[in-house]
């Protein structure tokens, strides 16, 4: 899989934020980024919505030249409550927005 710097992925989930509060919703969204164990990161949303804070994240493989590569096309949503599981195996954006 291609690898792609770190900024160009942001700035392509950047573009659908004002698209994404329309169609689903929203109180607000931002981009989601986290540093995983060895070579693993995590990048997606962090959205509001009812008052509520999800992050909807995708995993990718990180390079030793700070690239990024999809590990797998599926999206992981985690909630701010701590009691709450985190919900895997959403195969589209779309299915996981609807969800929230």
């Amino acid at each position: 899989m291609e690898s792609l710097p770190r900024e160009q992925l942001i700035a392509n989930l950047q573009k659908s934020f004002q698209m994404y509060i329309n169609q689903y919703g929203m109180d607000d969204i931002g981009v989601f980024e986290e540093e995983g164990q060895d070579d693993l990161y995590y990048l997606g949303y962090t959205i509001k919505k009812d008052g509520k804070t999800y992050h909807i994240h995708s995993p990718y493989r990180k390079d030793t030249f700070g690239g990024l590569s999809l590990i797998k096309n599926e999206w992981t949503i985690e909630s701010d409550e701590p009691q709450k599981t985190d919900l895997n195996g959403f195969h589209s954006l779309d299915s996981a927005f609807r969800y929230i």
